[in-house]
């Protein structure tokens, strides 16, 4: 905890000190380059949709509740997602982590949610959980796996964007997006728009992958090309966003890093838990504090 309690000051340290306007070489490296040229604040008009990531999934939709299938990895990582998330909230909203229902109330809205593995369990924890992706049979099969339980059935599918949510201007306590930033167009105008559909004195959530050699030897070698779990091509390691830039991102998106952890993969036992180690998965809070 102390290790990932400095890191998060060196990250925020990070963040506040970088001046991209004074320092045009900023801009010119990895995944984000070209993309910090908006005023802070600003809505952005065009989709962060990346057409091939979007046929990709739209190629897999039917095997999102599989948990033998091309998402395995993701329903053994839920669980430790949805413990950050629900410790994260309760803290942040001062709700009671022992109710069974301690997100009643919130508003929450899952950016990529794909067949709706984050929503359903949100929604049975009293959160109003609105589900959104670029993929429609994605939504189509979130839709209908939701409705085979009415606690599930209240949740709101659409197959949109959230550029598309911020033209409405639609708002929400929290916006998650896991395992989402790494396959966008534009990471910087996507966390803009995360920012704009956030509520003030809610929060953002991001989950993503870090571009370092570790993450390209487990997430993508080892993981596609030599134990299958992932089909071959999910990933673009080049499109994997380190730390220091998501708490770049976040600052020019006016959100506070509030918690950065890793979330780490034992294969001996077969399960995730959260670790200082972010070297290939981690996982980041980020409060929109009022003006």
């Amino acid at each position: 905890m102390a290790l990932a309690l400095r890191r998060l000051s060196r990250l925020r340290h990070f963040s506040t000190q970088v001046n991209l306007r004074s320092n045009p070489d900023a801009r010119d490296h990895g995944p984000t380059a070209g993309k910090y040229r908006g005023d802070r604040g600003s809505s952005s008009t065009k989709s962060s949709v990346d057409a091939q990531e979007s046929a990709k999934f739209a190629a897999l939709s039917g095997t999102w509740w599989d948990e033998l299938g091309p998402f395995k990895p993701l329903h053994a990582m839920n669980p430790v997602r949805l413990l950050f998330l629900r410790s994260g909230m309760c803290r942040h909203f001062k709700k009671d982590p022992i109710s069974p229902r301690p997100l009643d109330g919130l508003t929450i809205l899952d950016v990529g949610c794909g067949g709706g593995l984050l929503c359903e369990p949100l929604a049975r924890m009293g959160a109003h959980v609105t589900g959104i992706d670029a993929v429609e049979e994605n939504i189509e099969v979130a839709k209908l796996h939701a409705a085979k339980d009415p606690l599930t059935a209240t949740i709101v599918y659409q197959h949109t964007t959230a550029e598309q949510l911020v033209q409405e201007k639609q708002q929400f306590d929290i916006v998650a997006a896991l395992e989402v930033i790494e396959h966008v167009a534009d990471p910087m105008d996507f966390l803009q728009s995360l920012s704009l559909l956030t509520k003030q004195d809610g929060a953002v959530v991001i989950s993503t992958l870090n571009r370092s050699p570790t993450s390209y030897s487990l997430a993508i070698f080892a993981a596609e090309y030599i134990l299958g779990w992932l089909p071959k091509g999910t990933h673009d390691w080049s499109k994997f966003l380190t730390p220091e830039e998501v708490a770049l991102l976040m600052e020019r998106a006016s959100l506070t890093l509030e918690e950065m952890t890793g979330m780490f993969y034992d294969p001996l036992k077969q399960t995730w838990r959260l670790a200082d180690d972010l070297s290939v998965n981690y996982i980041a809070w980020a409060a929109k504090r009022g003006e």
